[in-house]
């Protein structure tokens, strides 16, 4: 009767702690409002920034769960890079061991009735009180406080209960470490909560329930299990999400392997270390101490393997859209020969241009702005990689001749910057269409595709002349257009509303045309081939 009533407590306290967590996380998070984005976003910009706001943000909401997913988050929108995220990342694994000190020092130290029961009453107080606001959202918190401690002393009697009929430190050895490990990662993983983890093994280890060395087996399980809310929250989130996701469990694993391999050593020199700074010498409290030693550990190895995790990550999990973005013609090793590095420059504009002519002629052709959406931004990527390799050149010793030609290359990955700009746009205002386009619509759009070939940048230019000649028929057609439409609009045949959006789009790819024009001249010009047309045509 006894054991079940103790069973009964274990439940209950478990359910207890999970229920004070989860109001205290909730409360400081609503209580935090922007400033968790804030210190998240803003505090990466070294290493020891991001990971100083992982750890702090992690201590003070008291979840690494929470600040896991929040980055994987920012990562998905990007808001964050790759590089920063490891880093905030690695700072929430440092930061969850605050938890441990929570229990050791306060949970079972003090007599909870004295500290639990006015938080609850306080805490509710303000919530009641205070309602939506940040005050209601710090009473939550409180109320959560005093809840968990409830949660941790009902532990601590339970466990006390358990330790006078068995115990589970019954298998030794490698096996028995091994099965504490995967005890550690199965309790996070059901209850997807390593701070409840790590509690109920606080309190079994000071209730004498189990030895040290099998308790610090299973707090590293528990940090290993940890992993699986960053691989619930990468489902379906971009590449670099499921790269940050992957280095969150790449850190907890390669941390977990290392301390268990060196559990005995770590357990035996953390004892010296606790004798030499008279440190609390409960068993709660050294296992805390070891929680956060190995965490420690954990930053330590990454520190010179970060930057092979990131280049090694960012060959993993690649889209099509990824490989596409990036720079196919770009070499640093090319910025020592100015004439190879403009060619190559030349070669990523032409590239460019084809994507944004793809992208308008998919526009004209009736596809969505979700279609287009990564065709947006693999221009805009490659616009930033061309304007980040001109930059670079520019400081190199060149001649006079390429100098004065960079400048065109900017203008050019500009020119196609704007058109896809209007492609996208184009596809957007579309959709608002629900009536049959005009027979000059069909002439305007036969004459723009022709154009559109002749400067098409994947195949030879035509010669300036024959460029502007079309150029000048289209404009003709666009005016033909026009005038019908505010006609059909006057005249009743086609609702204003309608005749504004086909205008609209009529107007948006004239403007879009002659930016490829305008691009395909000034290629021409670059390169030193528009003013040559007989060598074009040979």
């Amino acid at each position: 009767m006894n054991d079940w009533a103790a069973f009964g407590g274990l439940l209950g306290g478990i359910g207890l702690f999970l229920l004070g967590m989860e109001l205290m996380t909730d409360g400081l998070k609503l209580a935090a409002g922007p400033a968790l984005e804030r210190i998240l976003a803003s505090s990466t910009k070294t290493r020891l920034r991001g990971l100083a706001a992982g750890a702090l943000v992690t201590a003070l909401v008291q979840s690494s769960s929470a600040v896991t997913v929040a980055t994987i988050g920012f990562v998905n929108a990007g808001m964050l890079t790759l590089g920063q995220s490891l880093w905030v990342l690695f700072g929430s694994n440092v930061g969850t061991t605050m938890t441990g000190w929570l229990v050791a020092l306060v949970g079972l130290k003090f007599k909870i009735e004295a500290l639990a029961l006015p938080l609850i009453g306080i805490g509710m107080a303000l919530r009641l009180s205070g309602g939506n606001t940040r005050r209601g959202a710090l009473g939550m918190a409180l109320a959560g406080f005093g809840v968990l401690f409830l949660g941790i002393d009902m532990l601590r009697v339970s466990f006390s209960g358990f330790a006078t009929g068995f115990s589970l430190n019954e298998i030794g050895g490698v096996l028995g470490l091994l099965l504490m490990v995967l005890t550690g990662i199965m309790m996070t993983v059901l209850m997807q909560s390593s701070s409840a983890s790590l509690t109920i093994v606080l309190t079994a280890a000071q209730g004498g329930l189990i030895s040290i060395e099998s308790a610090a087996a299973a707090v590293i399980g528990a940090n290993i299990g940890t992993t699986v809310t960053a691989l619930i929250a990468a489902i379906g989130a971009t590449p670099n999400a499921k790269r940050a996701a992957s280095a969150h469990v790449l850190f907890n694993v390669l941390t977990g392997v290392v301390a268990l391999l060196m559990l005995p050593l770590l357990i035996a020199l953390l004892g010296v270390l606790r004798e030499l700074l008279d440190l609390d010498g409960s068993p709660a409290a050294f296992l805390a101490l070891f929680h956060t030693v190995f965490n420690l550990l954990g930053v330590a190895l990454m520190w010179p393997l970060a930057n092979r995790l990131s280049a090694f990550l960012q060959h993993r999990f690649r889209t099509a859209d990824e490989d596409e973005a990036r720079p196919h013609h770009l070499d640093a090793n090319l910025l020592g020969i100015p004439a190879l590095a403009m060619n190559a420059l030349l070669q990523e504009s032409r590239r460019m241009g084809v994507i944004s002519l793809r992208m308008l002629r998919e526009a004209s052709g009736g596809a969505g702005q979700d279609k287009l959406a990564g065709d947006r931004k693999i221009v805009s990527a490659l616009n930033y990689a061309i304007a980040d390799f001109v930059m670079q050149l520019s400081r190199t010793t060149m001649s006079a001749d390429s100098a004065q030609r960079l400048p065109g290359i900017l203008r050019i990955a500009r020119y196609y910057e704007t058109l896809s700009e209007l492609a996208l746009d184009m596809a957007g205002v579309r959709r608002e269409l629900t009536t049959m386009p005009p027979p000059e619509a069909a002439k305007f759009g036969a004459q723009a595709e022709a154009l559109l070939d002749s400067v098409d940048p994947s195949s030879l230019l035509r010669d300036r002349q024959t460029i502007e000649q079309a150029l000048n028929a289209l404009e003709d057609h666009y005016q033909q257009l026009k005038a019908r439409l505010l006609e059909a609009g006057a005249q009743g045949e086609l609702p204003v509303v309608e005749m504004e959006v086909r205008l609209r789009i009529v107007s948006m790819m004239r403007r879009a045309i002659e930016q490829a024009v305008k691009a395909a001249i000034m290629l021409g010009d670059v390169n030193g081939v528009v003013a040559a047309p007989e060598a074009q045509r040979a």
